[in-house]
């Protein structure tokens, strides 16, 4: 008999809302977002952060904070770091939300970890140790804390019917912000003032992705319509549609894609 799989194996942490995004803040903390929407069901909105602990043999995700975002739901997000500031912005219905990120070094001081530890200076000794320092001395721990303060918020979907922002993606030079949803329009956006650039009626259904090449030069769109075109950034032309052979009998369409190198 094969043995019982724990249900807890692989699993970093639960939240107790619906999941839509998730993005690297850090190169150790991991934003996830989500909710319930804004019908009234008692399930909050908004994002969650974790950090991402190896605690010598396997890996946990410890929470840091929450932040609720009120009646709207987060349904995609991106993030960019510029050397200077953390930027975050999130799609919430018909509009994108800018948070600007800030990031402090707090510590902490506690006497002994949970997993039986004591820490002092970034080193970790089991009790019992010959080597151990006094239980009672206090330790300090550092670690970030995240504080979003809210910047501009701007409609990026013009849908009659349900305008809802599906993707939002900011291009490796941080100059760019592209935001793509159920109008079927790419539209693109100075970074990080969210000035409108270029309006770009790419697709007939609404896009399921785009994605910046990595000198921020081109855009990949895919969408419900079937296609996948690569645009010129700078006057909004189309470069290329991406096709290839489906096999004969199967329906196949582009639904997502990523950084891909261009030759135009």
């Amino acid at each position: 008999m094969a043995p019982t799989r724990k249900k807890s194996d692989g699993l970093l942490a639960r939240v107790n809302f619906p999941l839509y995004a998730l993005q690297m803040l850090t190169t150790r903390h991991v934003l996830v977002a989500g909710g319930g929407g804004s019908s009234k069901t008692g399930v909050a909105n908004g994002f969650e952060i974790f950090e991402l602990i190896f605690d010598g043999e396997t890996f946990i995700a410890k929470e840091v904070m929450r932040h609720e975002t009120g009646p709207k739901v987060v349904m995609n997000c991106a993030t960019y770091y510029d050397n200077k500031n953390t930027y975050l912005v999130a799609g919430q219905e018909s509009h994108c939300q800018l948070y600007k990120v800030a990031i402090t070094v707090d510590k902490q001081t506690d006497n002994a970890t949970p997993n039986g530890t004591i820490e002092q200076n970034n080193l970790r000794r089991r009790k019992g140790d010959s080597s151990k320092v006094d239980s009672n001395s206090n330790s300090s721990v550092k670690c970030l804390k995240f504080k979003f303060n809210a910047q501009d918020s701007i409609q990026t979907d013009f849908s009659e019917v349900e305008p809802i922002q599906r993707v939002v993606r900011i291009s490796r030079c941080g100059k760019l912000m592209a935001t793509g949803g159920t109008d079927g329009h790419i539209r693109l956006w100075h970074f990080p003032a969210i000035k409108l650039s270029l309006d770009i009626k790419a697709h007939t259904k609404e896009l399921d992705d785009v994605d910046f090449s990595p000198n921020s030069k081109e855009l990949v769109s895919v969408s419900k319509d079937g296609k996948a075109l690569v645009w010129n950034v700078h006057n909004g032309k189309q470069i290329f549609n991406l096709t290839w052979n489906v096999p004969e009998g199967v329906k196949y369409l582009f639904k997502r894609c990523r950084k891909i190198r261009f030759n135009s």
